[in-house]
């Protein structure tokens, strides 16, 4: 079945017959700059190697002389979008075991898992992500007892929404041999059951792997299946490009399988999940750029602290809602300059997971120490950079460090976040506003498979800072809001920027590569509460169509007789 699905993908993936110029007019095109500064024009042309060679602004006469013509009938055409912060292969492979995000209480859980077991009675272990605590109003983690009562016979491991914790059934537990005399880890914890030793069943941030590590990693034919599915949800929603955060050397090899068989169609940055394979990827430094600017190793990314979920952010001050609780290192100081700087001394660009205050702080810190040493353009990246002090803001300005944000996590998190931190320690919570003020470039992702790769949902998060129901009216914390051209721009120039893809894509302007989107709606224009419902009808990559509406998606669109 596998082998079907593979070879039925590869001969889809195959391209067609050589490009020629081709046309596309008749349409309201617009591109955005880093400083959001937009153009607006009417046509552009698409040479044989799908790169843009000219593009015709408003009321100018667009050439006659080319092969093809594309008429896109006044529609919205604008830059393909770029997730500056994905993990690709995690969210393929979520499609492929259980998905526990869509879940609202720990019984709707308990019986989603149950019916997955149930119908895979096959597979040894049970695996899934996607579990919320907090969106189950448990006001605690679950138990291994409680995912005991949907599964009892094979051994479960379920990573938390944020990929930050593991949650594990009593099977799972035992035969990894975790017992009440297991220590924590350095950077982890095992939650225990009250009054003793005993593991409860959830494992935060480094005691992950204590029962992570015994799951059967996916097979090669799973991770192809699995890239598939990713890059179909991926254009579907009209990401062309992303930076994969933490890429293993398995993960590598599937993107290469992919470009050797013409089966990779959005562009990937990639950043290694260690340096071992980072230097195993890229050895003396940065790859080049791979199967026509689809694939490229750019650097490492480095995991500093947890999440605010698990309460593993590391934090200056305690939890509120935990007060003898400040959170985890993953890493030490002296581990993060050692690994930065091993990285810097190959022009390897550093991507630094920081959510916590103190986590922010501390990278902060290891920039400006380690800029006096590795000069030039490191462009530092911090990823997340959900809780910063508001004195530290004017850091990431003073050394233009990348702050590589997803605005949906403010919109699903506002409520922990209260919880967390207290109504007085969130005037630096995701703080889009203060940090572009300060001159920090942004760009903008969506975290996938935490939150879902879709980016017009987080462009409306982004200058509205109200959730899907509107809530709270007119913005949580709405100092922090950005206009529409700075939201798209963190998704389109400023992402390829951030992953030193200027001048390839990220823009449409002559020269760059031919990937764009046609939308049902401008963006810059609709109603904010219309924009998490902007439908893309085509998404072009390298000027080739790689998403096309169905016929039905087109007439609930354009109406009837278009």
């Amino acid at each position: 079945m596998i082998a079907r699905l593979l070879a039925a993908v590869a001969l889809a993936a195959l391209p067609a017959a050589a490009l020629a110029d081709t046309l596309v007019d008749n349409i309201n095109g617009l591109s955005v700059d880093r400083d959001g500064k937009v153009t607006h024009f009417s046509a552009m042309v698409i040479d044989d190697r799908g790169r843009i060679s000219q593009v015709i602004g408003n009321g100018e006469r667009p050439p006659q002389n080319i092969d093809y013509r594309e008429n896109g009938r006044g529609r919205t055409v604008i830059p393909g979008m770029i997730d500056a912060h994905v993990h690709v292969m995690a969210l393929g492979l979520a499609q492929l075991t259980v998905d526990l995000s869509d879940t609202r209480s720990l019984a709707e859980a308990q019986a989603k898992i149950a019916a997955y077991a149930a119908a895979n009675p096959e597979r040894p272990w049970i695996v899934g992500r996607g579990w919320n605590q907090e969106q189950w109003g448990l006001g605690r983690f679950p138990t291994a007892a409680e995912l005991d009562a949907a599964v009892s016979d094979r051994p479960v491991w379920l990573e938390r929404v944020d990929g930050h914790a593991g949650w594990a059934n009593s099977v799972a537990i035992s035969v990894s041999g975790v017992t009440a005399a297991t220590a924590d880890p350095a950077g982890g914890r095992v939650e225990r059951l009250p009054g003793g030793k005993q593991p409860a069943g959830v494992f935060v941030d480094a005691a992950m792997d204590l029962v992570g590590k015994n799951v059967p990693p996916p097979r090669a034919t799973d991770r192809d299946v699995a890239l598939h599915k990713a890059q179909e949800l991926l254009v579907r929603n009209g990401v062309t490009a992303v930076a994969d955060m933490g890429t293993s050397i398995e993960d590598w090899m599937t993107f290469r399988r992919a470009g050797d068989e013409g089966r990779l169609r959005v562009r990937i940055m990639a950043y290694a999940s260690s340096v071992p394979d980072m230097v195993l990827i890229g050895g003396s430094g940065p790859t080049q750029w791979l199967y026509e600017d689809r694939l490229r190793l750019n650097g490492l990314k480095l995991y500093l602290d947890g999440a605010l979920g698990s309460r593993g952010a590391m934090l200056k001050a305690p939890y509120a809602d935990d007060p003898a609780n400040k959170g985890l290192p993953v890493i030490n100081g002296t581990q993060l300059r050692n690994n930065m700087s091993r990285a810097a001394m190959d022009d390897y660009q550093v991507a630094i997971h920081a959510i916590g205050d103190a986590a922010n702080a501390e990278a902060l810190d290891a920039i400006e120490e380690l800029s006096a040493d590795y000069t030039g353009d490191r462009r530092w990246r911090i990823e997340h950079a959900q809780i910063v002090d508001p004195a530290d803001i004017p850091r990431f300005g003073q050394h233009g460090v990348i702050a590589s944000m997803q605005p949906v996590h403010q919109t699903s998190d506002r409520l922990m976040a209260e919880a967390r931190l207290g109504p007085d320690r969130l005037a630096g919570a995701y703080a889009w506003r203060s940090l572009h003020d300060a001159g920090a470039p942004l760009a903008f992702g969506s975290d996938a498979p935490v939150e879902a790769p879709e980016p017009f949902v987080g462009i409306a998060a982004a200058i509205t800072r109200e959730d899907a129901q509107g809530q709270p009216p007119g913005g949580w914390h709405p100092e922090q809001r950005l206009t529409r051209e700075e939201a798209l721009a963190a998704y389109t120039s400023g992402a390829a920027y951030a992953g030193f893809a200027e001048g390839r894509f990220g823009r449409l302007a002559a020269g760059e590569r031919a990937d764009f989107l046609v939308l049902d709606t401008d963006p810059l224009t609709a109603d904010p509460s219309d924009l998490r419902n902007v439908r893309v009808l085509e998404t072009w990559i390298g000027g080739e169509k790689v998403y096309d509406a169905s016929p039905e998606e087109r007439r609930s669109v354009e109406g009837p007789g278009r």
